[in-house]
């Protein structure tokens, strides 16, 4: 069996963090996201791994490399635009052979791997699976519609009337079929091949596609307050560790791990928390659910359930919380009259000021 894994997505809804970088190497808990999704891949049992990639190709390349660092075997598939999911198993067509695969969406984040799902589809002989979550908001995904032993009949993209409130998780199981599905199907009225239609037409065609419901937690992390949560859920359970150094006038209260190369200086960590390598935390205070990634540097500030990305310097500020601050940035006081806030700020941005 291969995987598919789709890494080629603009995440227009996290701009302007995705303006200069990918969104599935956004770290959670100081890992990308991308990363946890290749992980539950591996522990699955599969290690041939097709990534798609777009044009941030390069980022996800330095970053996954040739894969052995995570136990699989990477190859790069080059998607010219985002022209829909049937288009990446398209494109994909030579990679995958014949062979059985798993697609995941690398901007998914689920707890509690994929492996039962894998192992569920080699015994029911299926030619497609899905995986399904019950959602509040039907409207907002593609939408299953069951029969009684739960095989799928119908799927809606974002209906206007839903009949069902079973949402499609990004990861699906395929057979082959699906190949001539992709190529018979036509573009959607937004110009992409819909992989809801390309499972449409096997169920209209009469091949058997099955549904699997998450067992543990899912997110799309596509909004920053999914990230935010994404985040919580795993610093809720991390071991704490510290493989940096920690003053006489400093405090660790709580679950926290300080990596290698880390310095807390005059500071009080409450955690559940994560500080990155190489970063230091000098007359601050870090609060719970709160991920600071490596090489940072945090003075004379508070912060609380965010995530702050690498090489980020932040000064002189007194209260940040529910925050995604990018990369290389830098935030600090004005010392120069007349006293005013002054930003520079990308397309997309959001800034909320407490006065």
């Amino acid at each position: 069996m291969k995987a598919l894994v789709l890494s080629g997505g603009a995440g227009t809804r996290l701009r302007p963090i995705t303006h200069t970088s990918a969104k599935q190497l956004v770290p959670v808990a100081n890992k990308p996201v991308l990363f946890y999704g290749l992980e539950a891949i591996r522990d699955a049992g599969i290690t041939d791994v097709g990534i798609i990639v777009g044009d941030t190709r390069a980022e996800i390349e330095a970053a996954v490399g040739d894969g052995s660092a995570l136990g699989i075997r990477a190859t790069y598939i080059p998607q010219e635009a985002p022209l829909g999911l049937a288009h990446c198993v398209l494109i994909a067509r030579d990679f995958l052979g014949d062979d059985d695969f798993v697609m995941y969406l690398g901007d998914n984040f689920i707890i509690g791997g994929i492996t039962d799902l894998v192992e569920e589809f080699a015994r029911c002989g299926a030619d497609a699976q899905i995986l399904l979550t019950k959602v509040d908001n039907p409207q907002q995904f593609g939408i299953a519609e069951l029969d009684g032993e739960g095989r799928v009949v119908r799927l809606v993209e974002k209906p206007t009337n839903p009949k069902s409130d079973l949402a499609l998780v990004g990861v699906y199981m395929f057979r082959p079929p699906i190949h001539e599905a992709v190529r018979a199907i036509k573009p959607s009225a937004r110009g992409e091949l819909e992989i809801t239609d390309a499972i449409q037409w096997l169920v209209d065609h009469g091949y058997d596609v099955r549904s699997h419901f998450v067992s543990g937690y899912w997110k799309d992390t596509g909004r920053l307050e999914d990230m935010l949560e994404c985040n919580r859920k795993v610093l809720e359970g991390i071991e704490p560790a510290c493989h940096g150094r920690l003053d006489a006038e400093s405090r660790i209260i709580g679950r926290v791990v300080i990596e290698e190369g880390a310095v807390i200086e005059r500071s009080t960590v409450r955690g559940p928390a994560i500080i990155g390598r190489g970063t230091r935390i000098v007359d601050s205070y870090v609060g719970p659910f709160t991920s600071i990634y490596h090489d940072c540097l945090l003075e004379r500030t508070e912060i609380e359930h965010s995530i702050i990305l690498e090489s980020t310097k932040i000064v002189g500020v007194s209260r940040i919380e529910d925050s995604l601050i990018g990369k290389e940035v830098e935030v600090s006081l004005s010392s120069t009259l007349p006293k005013a806030h002054r930003l520079m700020l990308g397309d997309h941005s959001k800034v909320s000021l407490a006065f």
